[in-house]
């Protein structure tokens, strides 16, 4: 659930202009640097992960059940995961906006500086007013500033995330009713973070990341059919009977009553705009939707496990 550059955000939203790859490989300016995952099992996190130990970095990719042990729900966890890591790639689970988060990056970020961490990337969302006060609290314990992503609607949400399973059933059942959103391909969010943890000139600054186009759901359902080969349907529904379907699946009530309306606040045309953040920071154009459709939808593609972010 990531998201349009709130009227009130603080930080410089990105004028940065684009740099070449075999410069931004180079870009080491204290050398081969540590930076910790958050979440590195989620579809941001390890894609992240990839990225940088492609790019020569060294990953502490922290998790629930890996060698570095890091759970956003056991703070206990956030210190000896830091520690002697240069930099980090936060992206909170469950989601930015959601209650907790806010105390969360303030405690995170205080820690942060306090074990030497001297780049921060925040994974956040476009839009959500909640993310954003979460995004100061970050940029106020942790000091030196960080950098920013807001990202639209993943595109992955589709094949490995919270649609993947009404996608194989043929039907897309959600509260956007005829609204466009610009959806981002996680691959491109994850070299844009990757490029913001080991380039230069992004501290401080907000890169907000969309894809090339917006599309409806209706319009996304065609072009996940013509991707397959199989009929798939947009069925628009209220935000109370999504929350009812999401209560369904075992989500608790109060959890499923926000993230309707978390959907439906995030839905309302307000994060339509397509934004060129991905050609700023990687000076080419983002990926098309249907590209990702193709790509994971294709004859021999085959939806993966949902995963967190």
């Amino acid at each position: 659930m990531t998201t349009n550059t709130n009227e009130n955000e603080s930080a410089t939203t990105s004028t940065s202009t684009s740099t070449s790859t075999s410069t931004r490989a180079n870009a080491y300016p204290y050398g081969t640097r540590t930076v910790l995952v958050t979440s590195a099992t989620g579809k941001t996190g390890r894609r992240v992960a990839r990225g940088l130990e492609d790019r020569g970095a060294r990953v502490r990719a922290g998790s629930r059940a890996g060698a570095t042990r890091f759970d956003w729900e056991d703070p206990a966890t956030w210190g000896p995961a830091l520690d002697g890591a240069d930099a980090a790639y936060v992206a909170y689970y469950p989601d930015l906006a959601a209650p907790g988060a806010e105390e969360a990056m303030r405690v995170f970020g205080g820690l942060a500086a306090r074990h030497g961490v001297r780049r921060l990337t925040l994974l956040s969302g476009r839009g959500e007013p909640e993310a954003v006060r979460a995004e100061e609290a970050l940029r106020a314990a942790f000091g030196d500033e960080p950098t920013v992503v807001r990202a639209a609607f993943f595109a992955q949400n589709f094949d490995e995330g919270l649609l993947a399973e009404g996608v194989a059933a043929g039907t897309i059942a959600f509260p956007a009713g005829d609204t466009a959103e610009p959806f981002i391909d996680v691959d491109d969010l994850a070299e844009v973070v990757v490029e913001t943890l080991l380039g230069d000139g992004h501290a401080g600054l907000v890169h907000e990341v969309t894809g090339p186009r917006a599309l409806t759901f209706a319009e996304v359902a065609a072009e996940l059919s013509r991707a397959s080969g199989r009929e798939v349907s947009y069925v628009p529904v209220g935000e109370a009977e999504f929350a009812g379907m999401l209560a369904g699946f075992g989500l608790p009530q109060p959890e499923a009553d926000w993230l309707a309306a978390l959907f439906t606040m995030l839905l309302d045309g307000h994060n339509t705009p397509v934004t060129d953040g991905v050609k700023r920071v990687l000076g080419r154009e983002p990926r098309d939707f249907s590209a990702y459709a193709v790509q994971a939808f294709g004859a021999a593609a085959a939806p993966a496990e949902p995963s967190q972010a």
